[in-house]
C-alpha cells in the first residue's frame, strides 16, 4: 500500500476520476482554492485525483493547515479502491465510471467534458440528473454546484433486470422462453 492508499481510511474522501483521457479543465477546476474550501466546509477531508492522461498537475497538499489534504496520480490498475472508500466521486461522464459508482450507492457529480466530439456521455450524464440518480455540471458549474449540494435529494439507482427483456426476445425468435 503507498501513501494515497493509507489516506483512505475513515476519511472523508472526494475521490476525482478523468478516466483514461484529458479533462485538465476538471483536475483545474477542483485544484481552486475556491472549491477546496467549499468541500473542506461541507465536511470533506481530503481529495484525491485521478488526472488521467493531463497534463495540469494538482496542487499537493498535506492539510497541516487545516485544509484538504490533496493528493494525484494519473493511472491505476483499478480504481475501485479509491471509489469504495470515497464519501463523493466527482468523475467524467464515461458510463462506465457513472454505473460503477451508481452500483457502490456513492454520492456523484458528473462533469461533462465538452471538448469531446461525442455528446452521448452528456445525454447519458442528464438523463441520470433528471432522474436524481446523480448531480451534473460542467468545469465552470462545478463549484456553485457543489455550493449547493443536497445529497439527500439523490435516489438511489437500482438497475433494471435483463430477464423480461430476454425472455420476450426468446419468444420471439422462437426459442424456450425458460
Amino acid at each position: 500500500m503507498d501513501d494515497i492508499d493509507n489516506q483512505l481510511e475513515s476519511k472523508r474522501i472526494v475521490f476525482v476520476t478523468v478516466g483514461t483521457t484529458c479533462f485538465d479543465s476538471l483536475v483545474k477546476t477542483v485544484d481552486t482554492e475556491q472549491v477546496k474550501e467549499e468541500l473542506s466546509k461541507k465536511g470533506y477531508t481530503h481529495l484525491v485525483i485521478q488526472m488521467g492522461r493531463g497534463s495540469y498537475i494538482p496542487k499537493k497538499s498535506s492539510g497541516e493547515d487545516g485544509s484538504l489534504v490533496v493528493d494525484y496520480f494519473t493511472f491505476s490498475s483499478t480504481i475501485a479502491h479509491y471509489l469504495k472508500s470515497a464519501s463523493l466521486v466527482i468523475s467524467h461522464a464515461g458510463s462506465g465510471s457513472i454505473f460503477e459508482t451508481l452500483r457502490l450507492e456513492k454520492a456523484l457529480i458528473v462533469v461533462v467534458n465538452e471538448d469531446l466530439m461525442d455528446n452521448h456521455q452528456s445525454e447519458l450524464a442528464q438523463e441520470l440528473a433528471e432522474r436524481k440518480h446523480l448531480f451534473c455540471a460542467h468545469p465552470q458549474t462545478l463549484y456553485h454546484l457543489i455550493q449547493s449540494l443536497e445529497l439527500e435529494s439523490i435516489i438511489p439507482y437500482h438497475p433494471g433486470h435483463a430477464t423480461p427483456v430476454a425472455k420476450l426476445i426468446n419468444r420471439y425468435l422462437g426459442f424456450p422462453s425458460d
